[in-house]
């Protein structure tokens, strides 16, 4: 695996990322998780910023995040989004 290819994988899911907090800052109403959605997502960005991160580390975000959010139907395609950048570390070449 190249360091171009890894670079494109960590550009599309922090892209990924970035939409979903974006999202989820305008989201109106109530939602009792965003606090926790939005820091694990901070977190989230931060592994994948400092390099190639370890997938089961990624996929425990993923299931927390889809906790906090997974209910709200207008974040589904930006949750979508962060899943399957978070499945490109996982796929074998």
């Amino acid at each position: 695996m190249s360091g171009g290819e890894t670079d494109v994988r960590v550009q599309a899911l922090r892209g990924a990322v970035a939409r979903l907090r974006r999202q989820l800052a305008v989201l109106p109403g109530e939602l009792p998780d965003r606090a926790f959605a939005d820091d694990e997502l901070a977190a989230l960005d931060a592994m994948v910023r400092d390099g190639v991160p370890e997938v089961p580390r990624l996929r425990r975000s993923l299931l927390l995040i889809a906790g906090a959010v997974g209910s709200v139907s207008a974040l589904s395609p930006a949750l979508t989004e962060v899943r399957e950048g978070i499945d490109s570390f996982s796929e074998l070449p």
